[in-house]
């Protein structure tokens, strides 16, 4: 069954909400809970399954951008169980943020169970081990602290970071996804539009030769669009 990732709500205090953006209102819901802080990368949301993926609309159709995370799928395919989903970032091609020192391009942040649940951080981390997927970079974790979050929000870098996501490390149940999960995101991001294929680029690996999951590594040299750095080791 496809699933198609929910909407995340922003903080109250983040600059980036847009005119259709929804804000969470109240956040007593993570008071006293047990959370981490991860970067918000500039990709495409996409979902894996064990007999395909897709972008964040479900009829989302194939172009070049998404030819590494197909290879990927391939790959990985038979380690996902039926009815289970990893959820992460593509970020082969330009958005809004280049990036020049990515370990893979593919960054895993959610894992879904058969029951529609979203596995805890710790499970998420056991899967993209054994998988040997990257996952975003973490800026905190531990009890909620509202002036932490904050003082990560002053503190961030805008023109290399789009934001960053604060989830409760325990599990969650589809239908609880927007108390569970929220963003923070930069003033001015700017979105997708239609003209993007036209204009957007390759991203790079920081070692094109040694890339999260290790065999994407070895199909380097098959075809450029899946090895964006040319030089060698």
């Amino acid at each position: 069954m496809r699933k198609k990732y929910p909407r995340t709500f922003h903080l109250p205090f983040s600059p980036g909400v847009q005119s259709d953006d929804k804000v969470i209102q109240d956040l007593s819901s993570f008071e006293n809970e047990d959370i981490v802080i991860t970067e918000k990368m500039d990709g495409e949301n996409t979902t894996i399954y064990c007999d395909g993926f897709h972008a964040r609309s479900l009829d989302s159709s194939y172009n070049f951008t998404r030819a590494w995370i197909k290879r990927l799928q391939e790959g990985i395919c038979h380690d996902i169980p039926k009815d289970w989903r990893l959820c992460g970032e593509n970020v082969s091609y330009f958005h809004s943020i280049e990036y020049n020192n990515l370990d893979s391009f593919f960054y895993l942040f959610s894992v879904w169970n058969e029951k529609n649940e979203c596995l805890s951080w710790d499970e998420t981390i056991e899967w993209a081990e054994l998988l040997d997927l990257s996952m975003p970079k973490t800026f905190y974790r531990g009890t909620f602290d509202l002036q932490k979050i904050k003082e990560i929000a002053k503190n961030i870098n805008t023109q290399t970071t789009e934001g960053f996501i604060v989830r409760k490390t325990k599990s969650f149940s589809y239908d609880d996804f927007s108390v569970n999960l929220i963003k923070w995101v930069r003033e001015g991001h700017v979105t997708t539009d239609k003209h993007w294929l036209k204009n957007t680029y390759p991203n790079k690996l920081l070692n094109p030769f040694h890339v999260k999951p290790l065999f994407m590594s070895q199909i380097k040299n098959e075809n450029r669009n899946y090895c964006y750095q040319a030089e060698g080791p």
